[in-house]
């Protein structure tokens, strides 16, 4: 196949698979986003979802979470991971959504990345799922999956956006890498590859990662 070919093949299939893409991360709008996608960093959606109750429970907006101490919000958010970190980044983001844009999480990429605690690839998500604006995350999975299927030389995340913005088309940037996702979840993960499963790889993917499949 043409890299042209495989691209339609992927998107085919992809929509076969994961024709609906809910959102991973449960929020209830643009600020409760920021805050799940932000403790989402090295740590899984699952536990994302099981932390973020208690959180947005004492704290849904700005005004309610600048109330909390950073020591109380670190208590809560702990089994995220990093949580010195994010809470400290979770706070001053807070207090700076209040200063400058009464409240309102902004809806631009620029200004989302100098927040504290978000950068691009928490912009773009929140970009993509809170605003629909056009926009390509790359989280681990995206960066193995589209190395493993030849789309990527794996070199860095910023080029694998580079490659999948160019190879895919902007009108289905923010479901296709949802679906990506998901797929890299349910059929190709990181360790433990489920070889037997992996069709895509198996059919359009790299030499050298067909050749791990056979295994």
């Amino acid at each position: 196949m043409t890299k042209k070919e495989r691209v339609n093949y992927i998107i085919e299939e992809l929509e076969n698979l994961y024709p609906e893409t809910p959102i991973p991360l449960d929020h209830t709008d643009e600020y409760t986003l920021l805050i799940a996608v932000l403790l989402s960093a090295q740590c899984t959606d699952v536990r994302v979802n099981k932390v973020t109750p208690f959180l947005f429970q004492k704290a849904n907006n700005p005004f309610d979470m600048i109330k909390l101490s950073v020591e109380e919000i670190r208590a809560i958010i702990r089994p995220c991971g990093l949580s010195p970190r994010k809470s400290k980044a979770i706070f001053d983001l807070s207090h700076l959504l209040i200063d400058k844009y009464n409240g309102e999480v902004p809806a631009d990429m620029d200004l989302l990345e100098e927040l504290p605690g978000v950068g691009h690839k928490t912009a773009s998500v929140v970009m993509s799922q809170a605003f629909g604006v056009p926009a390509f995350p790359v989280d681990t999975h995206i960066h193995r999956l589209m190395y493993r299927w030849n789309l990527t030389n794996g070199k860095n995340v910023q080029q694998t956006e580079k490659d999948a913005k160019r190879l895919f088309p902007i009108e289905i940037w923010n479901k296709i890498h949802l679906q990506i996702i998901f797929y890299g979840r349910e059929y190709s993960p990181s360790r433990s590859p489920k070889r037997a499963v992996d069709y895509i790889t198996r059919t359009i993917g790299r030499k050298s990662e067909i050749e791990k499949l056979k295994d």
